[in-house]
């Protein structure tokens, strides 16, 4: 039986999916706090965004602590728990295999902050209204 070709876009679209599955099943795990971590439980972790590698195989999840307290110590919780978050999501989506997870702080906010502040100089102020 030939195998199906499938398009960049249905490829794109089906990393997508299921990179916001994993993202979900991670951020339940999380909010139930089903995780036996002294750190991961006394602190609120938002996973913001997980990419998927073109074979499925690796999951990029990134996060950020509510409040950007304590980045560091949850990030390294994250990812010495890492085992049983791969168990879980590969259990909740019914996967052949489950992916490797990898945890990265999220710095979107940081940066989207920092523009912020950029454009809010009185010199950026002054050169955009001229």
């Amino acid at each position: 039986m030939a195998r199906q070709q499938t398009t960049p876009e249905q490829h794109s679209v089906r990393l997508l999916k299921v990179g916001e599955r994993v993202r979900h099943v991670l951020s339940e795990i999380l909010t139930r706090q089903q995780v036996h971590d002294n750190t991961l439980t006394a602190h609120s972790v938002s996973v913001t965004e997980v990419r998927m590698s073109p074979d499925l195989r690796l999951a990029t999840a990134y996060v950020k602590p509510l409040l950007g307290t304590d980045e560091e110590e949850v990030l390294t919780a994250l990812r010495q728990n890492t085992a049983y978050f791969q168990k879980e999501v590969a259990q909740s989506l019914g996967l052949k295999s489950a992916a490797k997870i990898r945890f990265r702080l999220d710095e979107t906010f940081d940066e989207a902050d920092r523009i912020e502040r950029l454009l809010s100089d009185p010199r950026v102020k002054r050169d955009l209204e001229g």
